[in-house]
């Protein structure tokens, strides 16, 4: 039987504990039955959620150990209790789940796409859609049934930052009738070849809300990348900032702080009540 537990959470940083009143909820040790392992989830619900019967959106989020707490976190974490803070102070209260990624498999589930560099095996990438199912499949149904929630597409949406940007903006063509909008936050679209360039390309144009987004101390590819794909999103129908929200951030390089700095502006543009135009 899975686990469930609210975290008191006891920020180091006052500044973190002022700004957010929602509650953290752990849920640990979930079974995948589509990929063979376990990980646990994090559900950060808005100060609002205990005061009624609303419901809420959703936005799914890869790395979730990254995204609330620095103990937990590879390198740093994105501050997300300071960002949702902002947001509920403005009305935008949508719950979150962070998918915390497996480790040393992190680099196969969050590609449906094989490395060509890396032999094809070893954490090459290939596991996407596995991943994809695991969270339509397990992930979703379990966070339906336990929160208040809007399950509709308008209401549901997926982010991540590097392959877990990539994975997202992945599952945002090939599950359109999950997803209805996105946050690609300096997503790895060199990966397997740079693949996922046909993908959007080829892909039935879902209606929805994309926000992209790249540091330029990233290196030159990788902005030369997020530039074609700004060009090629535009050239397939989405409307700059009504449909897609592009950011350059001078001074962001590929990393956690940066991400959840970007994170707070993008969730007014992502988050709209029942609206996916």
């Amino acid at each position: 039987m899975l686990g469930f537990s609210r975290l008191a959470v006891r920020w180091r940083s006052r500044a973190r504990a002022r700004a957010w009143r929602g509650e953290l909820h752990v849920i640990p040790d979930v079974l995948s039955p589509e990929l063979g392992n376990r990980r646990s989830l994090i559900v950060s619900t808005p100060a609002s959620y205990a005061a009624g019967d609303r419901r809420y959106p959703v936005l799914y989020m890869q790395d979730g150990q990254n995204l609330f707490d620095p103990r937990t976190s590879f390198a740093g974490d994105w501050g997300l209790s300071t960002a949702l803070g902002w947001a509920s102070r403005r009305g935008i209260e949508p719950i979150v789940v962070g998918i915390y990624n497996a480790g040393t498999a992190r680099f196969d589930e969050y590609s449906p796409f094989v490395e060509p560099r890396s032999g094809g095996g070893g954490g090459g990438g290939g596991a996407g859609d596995r991943y994809l199912e695991f969270l339509i499949r397990t992930v979703k149904p379990l966070v339906d049934g336990r929160f208040r929630t809007l399950p509709d597409r308008a209401s549901t949406g997926i982010a991540g930052s590097s392959l877990g940007g990539l994975i997202s903006l992945y599952a945002f063509f090939r599950l359109h009738s999950v997803f209805g909008f996105v946050g690609a936050f300096s997503p790895s679209l060199w990966f397997g070849n740079e693949a996922i360039f046909d993908v959007v390309a080829r892909s039935a144009r879902p209606a929805g809300r994309i926000y992209l987004d790249i540091g330029l101390r990233e290196g030159e590819r990788h902005v030369m990348l997020a530039r074609r794909m700004r060009d090629l999103l535009i050239e397939r129908g989405f409307e700059p900032r009504r449909t897609l929200r592009y950011v350059e951030d001078r001074q962001g390089a590929h990393r956690e702080a940066d991400w959840g700095r970007r994170f707070r502006k993008a969730l007014p543009f992502l988050v709209r009540d029942g609206s996916i135009t």
